[in-house]
């Protein structure tokens, strides 16, 4: 959950960034993860929507984030090469289990298998 202080000396804007680039560095948002739109998450936290693209523009300078025009802002997958293919691949392979509704845990237990052969 995204929290800003009005009353930090630390600016909105820079308070958002951090948040969200904690929660992409811990894996609480995964690489593909879809964010919400600027006025979405301008009206959710009460801020400007020029606070929230400022945040968004610099997390994409680093390459935290990704917009692809109308379709929205999205996570980058992060590290190096094989890492980067590894995190697609697993978006890919979430997406494909919540589409054919399998239960998660049976999926990581199959993945766990698979790694462990």
């Amino acid at each position: 959950m995204l929290r800003v202080d009005p009353r930090s000396a630390v600016p909105p804007f820079e308070q958002l960034r951090v948040q969200l680039l904690e929660q992409v560095q811990t894996g609480a948002l995964a690489a593909g993860a879809k964010l919400p739109t600027v006025r979405r998450l301008a009206e959710d936290l009460g801020l400007a929507p020029g606070t929230v693209a400022r945040a968004y523009r610099e997390l994409e300078a680093d390459g935290i984030i990704e917009t692809r025009g109308r379709a929205g802002s999205f996570v980058s997958a992060q590290g190096d090469a094989a890492e980067q293919r590894a995190q697609e691949a697993a978006r890919d392979f979430a997406e494909r289990i919540r589409s054919l509704g399998v239960d998660p845990d049976a999926a990581l237990g199959w993945v766990r298998a698979a790694l462990n052969s």
